[in-house]
């Protein structure tokens, strides 16, 4: 759904938690999600708004728009035939880091890399920094800590960071329930759990960090944002 912009002399009423009825040349931004919010030329917050509502209509000739969310209602209709109803294609706006394969440039966004020409979207996992370098695909590699330093292409298609994980550590430690190793699984985020699954049950999530020796326990530590810290976040060790 585009965002939708209303310009020119409207009669605004919003009843509810802050009853307002006005009348003025406003402008007024309907988002994708339905949010939807009145200015005016006065200051930038706005004289009007309601977040996410749970309804929403929109007619354009004549304009009439009513948003009810709850108790509340924002209706906004045309004062004059002069009221300008435009749509427009808009995205993610981010902090620039390349270039995409189709050209277009590639900004951080959200908890992801996207394309604001062609919208080709790559969910970033937690903690990673987007590189200059580039993969033979043509995209930006980005760097993150799982236990290791990984730099890999933001298309997984290229090769997942579950991947070069398991590759790297799975079976490095052993499980401090039972004879078995620790593999690498991808469980939402990384996992190290026990290979005798489900007849044991031990797994621990791999932290955003790198290995920096070894617990009293047996277990791995990692250097982690937060300080270190041992796999088993309930070992005290």
């Amino acid at each position: 759904m585009p965002t939708r912009t209303i310009a020119g002399d409207c009669i605004v009423r919003f009843d509810g938690s802050r009853d307002r009825h006005l009348r003025g040349r406003v402008l007024v931004v309907v988002k994708p999600d339905n949010t939807v919010l009145v200015h005016d030329a006065d200051g930038y917050q706005p004289v009007a708004w309601l977040t996410r509502p749970e309804e929403l209509s929109l007619t354009r000739d004549p304009l009439w728009l009513v948003a009810v969310d709850g108790d509340e209602t924002l209706r906004v209709e045309a004062a004059n035939d002069a009221v300008a109803v435009t749509d427009h294609d808009v995205g993610e706006a981010g902090v620039p880091v390349g270039d995409c394969r189709c050209g277009g440039p590639l900004v951080r966004a959200g908890g992801a890399v996207v394309c604001i020409e062609c919208d080709d979207r790559y969910p970033l996992p937690g903690g990673a920094a987007v590189l200059e370098s580039t993969c033979d695909c043509g995209l930006p590699q980005f760097r993150v800590d799982r236990g290791e330093t990984f730099e890999l292409c933001l298309d997984y298609d290229c090769g997942s960071l579950v991947e070069a994980v398991r590759e790297r550590l799975g079976g490095e430690w052993d499980c401090p329930d039972c004879d078995g190793d620790l593999e690498i699984l991808q469980r939402g985020g990384l996992l190290a759990g026990c290979e005798h699954y489900p007849d044991c049950e031990t797994g621990f999530a791999v932290p955003d960090g790198t290995v920096v020796g070894e617990c009293d326990c047996g277990l791995p530590r990692f250097e982690t944002g937060g300080g270190e810290r041992c796999l088993d976040t309930g070992c005290e060790g």
